[in-house]
């Protein structure tokens, strides 16, 4: 069996932290293949390697003192390494780092790096082979991941080691320059990693015991997630539930690998599996799988008589908002009428240029603005078979 594990920030944070996660490597010899995410909080108070190291690369760029900052980033690491008793010196990683952003190697080389020198620590601590990312994950010159090249290597480098240790979050342009997936990004490879192997299992080691129905935060002990499929995950994360990076579940679902989040502070919790079905004993216990939720939408309504019969309106609609740069995120119809919602931000200030624009070419009867709209997700498995549910989400949200 091969298990690859990826391990958050939170994970990370500590040479206390880093013990956790050699415990949990150690107690199953299939987790052979680690993906490390740089240093997170150490507690609420803290700051991430990866903002520190933002910080350090700007200050560096624009001529101010940046000296105080990169002191404080070789800090965190050297407490990681002398907690571990580990015979590891990281200053010519620092002084190459250093002489880098002086040459302004850029916001994704900084970032890069947390995971980076915490790759090199993991690869010493736990004995195993370190795989540099940006040898084996790969962006085009505008920094577009390339999927197909990415799995070829990662294939062939990864074929012959039983062990490997391979940073998160990052990869390289044709001009081996450094690039980044979105912030969060160390999920990502994990699953890429996962692909290329073929693994029996992807293991998402956080901060939280998998998922829960709804956000603790907003509903008091919401019962946790066992059980949940690809497209529900999907679905929960396009609409705020943020537990796993939003392309993670890409790669690893074209090969029907489960994916598990887990506790590395609880690691005995079973947490949340993911894939692709569950048998029907599952789809009957929880059949709203969970409840999501997204802030500051706003609405255009266009209203026009004859509309529905008018061949191709939609499309040419829709080719106005491409236009602004503007994504939809659904967009509910009724006759001679069609709603567009979508995040406010994207607009800014070309709103009512947009609107101007739909108002000229199609001169409908009426064009609203709604703002300051939220959404709301329930997800479930066969809930268009349920008799009642839409009835009693509705009926909650009136009353309340």
């Amino acid at each position: 069996m091969k298990k690859v594990v990826k391990f958050g920030g939170s994970s990370l944070a500590s040479a206390r932290q880093f013990k956790k996660v050699k415990a949990i490597i150690d107690a199953d010899k299939a987790r052979g293949y680690v993906v490390p995410s740089a240093p997170g909080k150490r507690d609420g108070k803290d700051t991430k390697v990866t903002d520190l190291l933002y910080q350090c690369y700007e200050a560096c760029a624009a001529g101010q003192s940046y000296k105080r900052i990169l002191d404080q980033i070789k800090k965190r690491f050297d407490d990681i390494i002398n907690g571990l008793d580990l015979d590891l010196n990281l200053d010519f990683e620092f002084d190459t780092i250093e002489e880098n952003f002086k040459n302004k190697a850029g916001r994704a080389y900084a970032a890069s790096r947390g995971e980076y020198l915490n790759g090199i620590i993991m690869s010493h601590y736990l004995g195993f082979p370190f795989v540099d990312a940006a040898d084996v994950v790969f962006f085009d010159e505008n920094g577009v991941f390339l999927p197909e090249k990415t799995n070829d290597e990662l294939e062939a480098r990864l074929a012959s080691m039983k062990q490997a240790v391979i940073p998160g979050f990052y990869g390289s342009k044709p001009d081996g320059s450094i690039a980044t997936f979105s912030r969060g990004g160390s999920d990502v490879t994990g699953s890429l990693v996962a692909r290329a192997l073929h693994a029996d299992l992807y293991e998402n080691w956080t901060d939280v015991s998998g998922f829960l129905v709804a956000d603790p935060r907003i509903v008091e002990d919401p019962a946790p997630i066992e059980t949940i499929t690809y497209r529900e995950l999907r679905e929960l994360s396009y609409i705020g539930a943020q537990v796993l990076h939003e392309g993670t579940i890409f790669p690893v679902r074209e090969k029907g690998i489960p994916l598990n989040i887990r506790n590395t502070n609880d690691p005995s919790h079973p947490g949340t599996m993911i894939q692709a079905k569950f048998d029907d004993a599952a789809d009957e216990a929880h059949f709203i799988t969970g409840i999501a939720g997204k802030k500051n939408f706003s609405i255009i309504t266009i209203a026009k008589n004859g509309m529905s019969s008018e061949l191709g309106i939609w499309r040419r609609i829709l080719e106005v908002f491409e236009a602004y740069n503007v994504n939809i995120a659904y967009a509910p119809s009724g006759i001679d009428c069609l709603s567009l919602v979508f995040p406010a931000s994207q607009v800014n200030d070309n709103l009512y240029a947009l609107m101007g624009e739909l108002q000229k070419k199609f001169n409908p009867d009426s064009i609203t603005l709604t703002e300051n709209i939220s959404i709301v997700a329930a997800v479930g498995r066969k809930m268009a078979y349920r008799l009642g549910v839409s009835g009693q989400i509705f009926a909650t949200l009136g009353q309340n």
